[in-house]
């Protein structure tokens, strides 16, 4: 599995430790950054990870700012992304057996860096049911055609 990892100024220090889960686990990504806790746009941040998982490059993406909620409309508005914003483990296991979210985000003012790493791990670790729920996919997946 390969992610893509990004954030804005306001979820640098959750990415870094979503970064360590990472290699912890030894899953293989590419960190788009942001380098600095200067401010940035979140949409710029968003665009790299959201076309990567859409054109195959990756398999999934993360997204941090500081509440979840600019990064996972961002990512969204990509032809392809089914970004979910998650900030408990039971949503992050519902939303990949469920609804194949393949972009994740949270919130770093919203989460606490021990729960945003049970978020991340389970929500890396759980597999899409398909079934019932691949028909909705399909369904979705019609909305943007």
């Amino acid at each position: 599995m390969k992610i893509a990892i990004s954030s804005d100024h306001g979820g640098n220090q959750l990415r870094q430790e979503i970064i360590q889960l990472l290699e912890e686990r030894g899953v293989d990504y590419e960190d788009f950054g942001p380098k600095s806790d200067e401010s940035v746009d979140y949409p710029d941040y968003a665009a790299p990870v959201s076309d990567g998982v859409a054109t195959g490059k990756f398999d999934r993406g993360i997204l941090i700012c500081g509440t979840g909620i600019g990064m996972s409309i961002a990512a969204n508005k990509v032809k392809g992304i089914r970004c979910a914003l998650v900030h408990d483990v039971f949503s992050a296991k519902a939303t990949r057996e469920h609804n194949d979210a393949n972009v994740l985000a949270m919130g770093e003012r919203v989460i606490g860096a021990g729960l945003a790493r049970e978020v991340a791990a389970v929500w890396l670790e759980t597999a899409f049911e398909g079934g019932r729920h691949a028909r909705r996919i399909e369904k979705l997946q019609a909305l943007e055609n």
